[in-house]
């Protein structure tokens, strides 16, 4: 009975320390992990409205008109904000209204120069292929000085290949197009037409449809195929079930 006593108090001191370890280690379960403080950025700003369409025109030293451009421009520009300390992307429709145009024509280069508030500057080079007669939008060039702009803001490409066209017609892309020039700057055209070579007067020569245009006026033509080849099909599986049911009351 003796030995039985000494060994019920250690049995009790194991028990009573099972239970405090267990007592600790649910209660560091039941602590919730510290939460990270949620990142929040700023969402990006809503793109502007379709941009007006502008008419701008560059004349010779003899008073002639020399390039044509009809469009609507919208930049798309990345930069440092002065305010938000940080790289931000924005978007600005060009406002014909506020916008001033220069430039100067050569036998194989053509320049238009946009003017627009804020310091903005846009220019387009044109290029001809004297021996193909095959002209193209080569080279883009962007300065501009924002408010919120850390700094002014430059861009520059002269390597380009767009709005290819042919030496007295007209280059028109009714459809929006994205123009890529540098990595912090893209333009975006909007109902465009252009002839930077071989006018004749102050009137567009014929239009070479882009691209997108022709894929645009190439659905509706698939879909209307469609719909004469279903219509036909039809028709003449009438004519057959209508022919074989007059041949089957004959033989009656």
């Amino acid at each position: 009975m003796k030995q039985h006593s000494r060994k019920q108090p250690l049995f009790l001191a194991f028990i009573a320390f099972l239970a405090v370890t267990l007592h600790q280690s649910f209660a560091a379960t039941d602590v919730p992990p510290t939460a990270a403080a949620p990142q929040t950025t700023a969402p990006p700003p809503a793109p502007p409205a379709r941009p007006e369409r502008g008419n701008y025109t560059v004349t010779n030293v003899n008073g002639t008109v020399c390039l044509m451009a009809r469009m609507g421009l919208q930049l798309n520009i990345r930069f440092s904000s002065a305010s938000l300390n940080n790289t931000v992307q924005d978007v600005l429709n060009l406002q014909p209204n506020v916008t001033k145009s220069s430039g100067s024509c050569d036998s194989d280069s053509a320049t238009l120069l946009l003017m627009a508030e804020e310091k903005t500057n846009l220019t387009f080079l044109f290029s001809l292929n004297a021996t193909s007669s095959k002209y193209h939008l080569s080279g883009v060039t962007l300065s501009a000085a924002w408010p919120d702009m850390s700094e002014p803001f430059s861009a520059s490409n002269s390597s380009l290949d767009y709005l290819r066209g042919t030496l007295g017609r007209s280059y028109m892309c009714r459809e929006e197009q994205t123009l890529a020039v540098a990595v912090n700057f893209s333009l975006n055209t909007f109902q465009l037409q252009v002839q930077p070579f071989g006018l004749t007067g102050d009137q567009f020569g014929a239009a070479e449809e882009c691209q997108l245009d022709e894929d645009d006026m190439l659905i509706p033509i698939i879909v209307g195929t469609a719909l004469a080849s279903l219509v036909l099909i039809v028709l003449v599986a009438y004519l057959i079930g209508r022919k074989r049911s007059h041949a089957g009351y004959q033989t009656i």
